[in-house]
């Protein structure tokens, strides 16, 4: 079993984490693009056209199944993706989890990028799955872009000014964009406020990959014998695993797991 994973930079270290801690024996290849990230401030046209160029690449290794692990291109590329690979190769999109959030009841905090922050996607996901729960959306400027670099200063600048824009009276809070679920703890410490119930955070990472697995008629067997391949494709080229993905736990877990090769 192959699983492909894209995204415009290493926000789709926390999903490769979980493929390789529910399958183990699956075979992986990362594509994104550091040649043209951060994806947020494109427009939709360039957003569409880097992503089925990242896509691209990474079918030509022939995965069984291919997660879109960005909400930015999700948002902006999927059913193109979809045109482009499928039915030949089943492809898998990220959605903002704004329905388990809604369920508590909120209030309700979406951190994204720019580019999904108001998107009329995001705004149908709001209308359908939480009406009538208050939600703030909070775009976060710069924050995908430190993350993917580990610049942990300009990380701390830029969390610190979402959370200054995120209402005080939230429960709970979506990281709408995979990047961020790399820095989750640093974001929770920045939006949890003294005296108040634990903040209750969203992320994607596992629910994606159980839907790939689902989509290809595989469980996940977490004790499968472990040996599963890593391919990285920065861009399109064959590479190593870079050492920024390396400042991160996920990162880390795939060297050690199986280096990149």
């Amino acid at each position: 079993m192959k699983i492909a994973l894209m995204d415009s930079g290493i926000g789709l270290l926390p999903a490769a984490a979980a493929v390789r801690r529910l399958r183990p024996d699956a075979d992986l290849v990362l594509s994104w693009d550091p040649d043209g990230m951060p994806w947020g401030p494109r427009t939709p046209g360039d957003i569409t056209e880097r992503a089925l160029a990242v896509a691209t690449a990474a079918a030509a290794h022939r995965p069984d199944v291919l997660i879109v692990a960005c909400n930015t291109a999700s948002v902006h590329s999927l059913p193109q993706l979809r045109s482009r690979l499928e039915p030949g190769l089943p492809v898998i999109g990220t959605v903002p989890a704004i329905k388990p959030a809604a369920a508590g009841g909120g209030p309700v905090a979406i951190w994204a990028t720019p580019a999904t922050t108001g998107s009329p996607y995001q705004r149908g996901l709001i209308e359908e799955f939480a009406a009538g729960v208050e939600v703030a959306e909070v775009p976060c400027p710069g924050l995908a872009d430190a993350v993917h670099h580990a610049d942990d200063a300009a990380i701390d600048a830029a969390v610190a000014a979402a959370a200054a824009r995120t209402p005080d009276d939230i429960t709970t809070l979506v990281l709408g964009c995979t990047n961020y679920e790399l820095v989750a703890d640093r974001i929770r410490a920045a939006v949890q406020k003294p005296g108040r119930a634990p903040l209750m955070l969203h992320g994607t990472a596992g629910a994606v990959v159980a839907q790939a697995l689902r989509r290809i008629g595989q469980q996940p067997v977490a004790d499968a014998p472990a040996g599963g391949s890593l391919t990285v494709l920065l861009s399109g080229r064959e590479a190593e695993l870079p050492d920024t993905a390396l400042s991160y736990e996920e990162g880390r877990l795939l060297a050690a797991a199986a280096p990149a090769r």
